[in-house]
């Protein structure tokens, strides 16, 4: 085993020496993408550290061609979002899809691609859940208040993370104590039936770090199923208000044990429930029964679906999901070698109801994940080599799958060069040896330069990708062994220009990826099976943002999107165009008034979509929404916030028949010391 190891490393090492000679001399860059660093300018606030590109702590000033977006603490504020969904839809390049309110499934998709191909990361704990019909990440639920920043890479990422990140990856990270102890509390009411109360505590010692937070969230909510869409029953069909409970715990702690030595930990737990509606015959409703009935015209019988106002609602979803990690990080030789320790875990368990109150599903996921990583950081690059064992497993009754688990052994070579003022690349290359289907290479190439004198920054990108089957679509009732895994291969190019001395930036970058051997449910076998043909996404994102001075901010993103499936038609969801503006003004010394401004294109339906009158739904159409937020300091200690959403009470729906909020507010009080 250990031999075998060393060897698998060697030929990693050996192939990542073929890529360092044959690269031409490179350099330092000065920032990129929409987290670039202002320079010699007081409004500058980039300067945040971002982990997600290398699993090292990087500055945005060295991550190469990645393109990546940092939500910062200030903007997560200024926006009082409650929720990591609600703050992402304006990210370039992203979209999510919410089946109905606050606690829903909820869905993001990145430049196009599947919502599987997107590894979400909590503190680098991995969210998706590994019991899932395609191990993707559910963000519903998951709240901002102990949140530092989110960090956004998009591109294939497989090279650091392996399966599940060949589109990007969503990096959520929590906040870690300060010097300073703080304390926090807020109460919050609004729209809904809404309230909300939450504490948090950080600080530190010269050894101790810690960072702890509580919050419990009630809302009486609305009808999943969209009581304004006049193409699904009414009258009884969508009465029933569906409210979501949540309760968050979170813990953050660091012990320095020497200048040489830090053990940092993490856990988070969520309980929530929320309460949901029927889905049949292309639409939902509060209760919908099927009987069969004898077609008059052609004499055969057919299931027809009904509205049933007088039937029992206790439809519902309960789960409880934990997320952990412990890491041990030691340097040596005066910080030029580090190496890096850690063990992470999640658990998901979910169990769900039918309107009579009986158990409908149950699913419950859980990963191991270990894995060192060694840095090695000479003056112009810093060299990672890494291994990690990786066991995810699942059970659930309710879709005939015994308790069952695989296993994946991977291994990673990158280098990040920093050589010259203008120059950066960052190359890797990875195995990963999964005992169901073997091994998997891929490898990612991402160089940027700049122009110093007209501050134009050059950036581009290229990758391999994959993901492994999930369990569900191996084992499950509609399961096929035999599954291999999907691969990708995708690139982006792209530039950024700053302008008025740098406080005016925009860029532009235009991306493609094919995936091969998408999985698939197949109607023909009744299991999943790799799809014939090529998915191709391509598109453009462009963003530019103005900081004129350090109390002023605005800024404007656009992304265009093509997602074609191997028959030529555009996967469903995913809007053409998508556009947004956020404008951020401090004044009073004391106050923030922030307006967010978001619209999405028309969009392809689901072919299961159906009206009342069984016809095919093809469109969901444009909508626009505006929210504003605001918050004024009385004093030191005591804040006051308050927040309207959808402000036109624009009428639309991510999915066909399911609701979203209409115009809304809610206002709360927040004690600092």
């Amino acid at each position: 085993m250990i031999k075998n190891m060393i060897k698998k490393l060697f030929v990693l090492f050996v192939t990542w020496g073929v890529i360092l000679f044959q690269t031409p001399v490179l350099a330092e860059t000065n920032g990129l993408s929409d987290t670039r660093k202002t320079k010699d300018k007081a409004v500058a606030t980039m300067d945040e550290v971002v982990v997600s590109v290398t699993q090292t702590e990087t500055s945005v000033e060295k991550i190469g061609g990645n393109s990546v977006s940092v939500i910062t603490a200030r903007e997560i504020e200024e926006k009082n979002c409650q929720t990591v969904e609600e703050i992402l839809k304006t990210v370039p390049g992203i979209t999510i899809v919410s089946n109905g309110g606050m606690g829903t499934k909820s869905s993001v998709f990145m430049r196009g691609a599947d919502s599987k191909n997107t590894l979400v990361l909590i503190d680098g704990i991995m969210v998706n859940d590994p019991s899932g019909a395609n191990r993707d990440a559910n963000l519903a639920g998951i709240n901002l208040d102990n949140v530092e920043r989110i960090e956004v890479v998009r591109g294939s990422m497989s090279v650091m993370y392996g399966s599940n990140a060949t589109a990007g990856v969503i990096n959520i990270i929590t906040k870690k104590g300060k010097k300073e102890p703080e304390f926090t509390t807020t109460a919050e009411a609004g729209s809904y039936g809404t309230w909300k109360a939450s504490g948090n505590a950080l600080g530190a010692t010269d050894k101790i770090n810690y960072s702890v937070s509580a919050s419990a969230l009630s809302r009486d909510g609305f009808s999943v199923a969209n009581k304004d869409n006049d193409k699904i029953p009414q009258s009884g069909n969508t009465d029933e208000d569906d409210g979501y409970k949540n309760l968050t715990l979170a813990g953050k702690f660091g012990v320095d044990i020497n200048e040489n030595f830090k053990i940092t930990s993490s856990l988070r737990y969520m309980d929530a429930e929320v309460e949901l509606d029927d889905y049949e015959g292309g639409y939902t409703g509060d209760n919908i029964s099927s009987s069969w009935v004898e077609d008059p015209v052609s004499k055969k019988w057919v299931n027809t679906m009904v509205p049933n106002p007088d039937g029992p609602t206790d439809k519902k979803s309960e789960s409880e999901r934990i997320w952990g990690q412990v890491g041990i990080n030691n340097t040596f030789a005066g910080g030029l070698i580090e190496s890096i320790i850690a063990y992470k875990f999640s658990k998901n368990d979910q169990q769900s109801y039918d309107n009579n109150n009986k158990n409908w599903y149950d699913y419950k996921g859980d990963i191991d994940d270990v894995s060192w990583q060694g840095n090695i950081n000479f003056e112009t690059n810093t060299l990672s080599l890494g291994v990690g064992h990786f066991v995810e497993a699942m059970e659930s009754k309710s879709s005939s799958v015994s308790p069952i688990d695989t296993r994946t052994i991977s291994y990673w070579v990158q280098d990040q060069f920093f050589l010259g003022e203008s120059f950066t690349l960052i190359a890797g290359v990875r195995l990963d040896d999964h005992e169901s289907f073997g091994e998997k290479a891929t490898f990612r190439i991402a160089p940027s330069y700049e122009i110093e004198k007209t501050a134009t920054l050059l950036k581009a990108s290229f990758g391999t990708g994959f993901r492994s089957p999930s369990l569900y679509e191996l084992y499950s009732e509609y399961g096929n062994p035999m599954l291999d895994p999907e691969e990708s291969m995708g690139w982006d190019i792209g530039l950024e220009q700053g302008v008025m001395n740098d406080t005016m930036r925009f860029g532009i970058t235009y991306f493609e990826m094919d995936f091969n051997d998408r999985i698939g449910y197949d109607s023909l076998i009744s299991k999943y099976n790799q799809l014939d043909g090529t998915t191709e996404t391509s598109g453009v994102e462009v963003f530019t943002k103005w900081t004129p001075v350090e109390d002023f901010s605005c800024g404007i993103s656009y992304t265009y999107t093509d997602a074609i499936d191997p028959k030529g038609k555009h996967l469903v969801r995913r809007p053409y165009n998508k556009a947004s503006f956020n404008s951020s003004y401090r004044f009073m010394e004391n106050a923030v008034a922030n307006i967010d401004i978001l619209w999405v294109d028309d969009r392809d339906e689901s072919a299961y979509a159906m009206d009342k009158d069984g016809n095919r739904v093809m469109k969901l159409d444009a909508y626009t929404i505006v929210n504003l937020s605001a918050s004024y300091d009385i004093n030191k200690n005591i804040q006051i916030f308050t927040r309207v959403d959808n402000l036109f009470d624009t009428y639309y729906e991510e999915a066909f028949s399911y609701a979203t909020a209409g115009l809304s507010g809610y206002m709360g009080l927040k004690l600092r010391w």
